[in-house]
């Protein structure tokens, strides 16, 4: 028969108890119960960009109010049939809300927002006197 001695059995324990524990977790692409947002700047405006698969786009609502921008999901409670039995699942669809503060370089009239491929994309067009242009300086 063979044994195997752990130098420090206390951590291997802990060590195999945090792994189990995470494994049993439902995996998720969201931390803090909202989805990761990636904000681009071009010259004509910001782009926010959310990561919400699995979302119906009636289930947004963005807001501004006192140029603080809200976007939130609240998920509408469907009656799950009966006869659906599940072994596991890991599908995870919470409401969220997330705001964002707006300075004078925004044009709040023309924000649009589009959902498509599980992504919510909000445009936030720049006031025409802020637009930075590209400019070339020549060398003298």
């Amino acid at each position: 028969m063979t044994t195997l001695k752990f130098n420090q059995p206390t951590l291997k324990t802990l060590d195999s108890f945090l792994d189990n524990l995470l494994n049993d977790l439902p995996v998720t692409n969201y931390s803090m119960n909202y989805p990761a947002v990636n904000i681009e700047e071009t010259n004509d405006a910001y782009e926010l960009e959310f990561n919400a698969p699995g979302r119906k786009k009636e289930d947004f609502k963005i807001t501004i109010d006192k140029n603080i921008l809200t976007v939130s999901f609240e998920k509408k409670e469907e009656q799950e049939e009966e006869a659906k039995k599940f072994i596991k699942k890991e599908f995870v669809t919470k409401s969220f809300k997330r705001s964002f503060t707006l300075d004078e370089k925004i044009n709040p009239d023309d924000i649009n927002a589009k959902y498509e491929d599980g992504l919510l994309r909000l445009t936030l067009p720049k006031k025409e006197e802020v637009k930075v242009l590209p400019k070339e300086i020549s060398v003298k």
